[in-house]
């Protein structure tokens, strides 16, 4: 028996307000990591040619997260109430691992290219 607080109606409630709340989280913190980095005059052109591909994927893996948590947050359902938990879900837990996965690997190229 589902618990009341895990009812397909709370969930996508929750994930809602969540999903929102993690979109400002991320784009703010990639607006605040790019911004410094690009004020120093990092550009992924300094990067070795596998480290700028590696960057470029990582960074269209971050992308791509926060399209899928700003999706979970969108207070939009596609269909029924339960097929939008079921979905809203997935994307949220999905577009959490990709962010930090892809930030970390991103981060990772940065670290192995040359230092200032």
């Amino acid at each position: 028996m589902t618990h009341d607080l895990m009812t397909p109606e709370k969930n996508v409630q929750r994930i809602m307000w969540i999903g929102a709340a993690w979109f400002a989280a991320a784009v703010t913190s990639i607006a605040v990591v790019m911004g410094l980095l690009l004020a120093s005059g990092w550009r992924p052109s300094l990067l070795s040619g596998g480290d700028e591909v590696f960057w470029w994927i990582s960074a269209g893996v971050v992308a791509l997260s926060i399209g899928l948590i700003g999706w979970s947050g969108c207070p939009i359902l596609e269909v029924s109430v339960p097929v939008a938990d079921r979905n809203k879900t997935r994307t949220m837990q999905l577009g959490t691992l990709l962010f930090i996965v892809g930030g970390a690997a991103s981060l990772l190229a940065i670290m192995l290219g040359p230092a200032h």
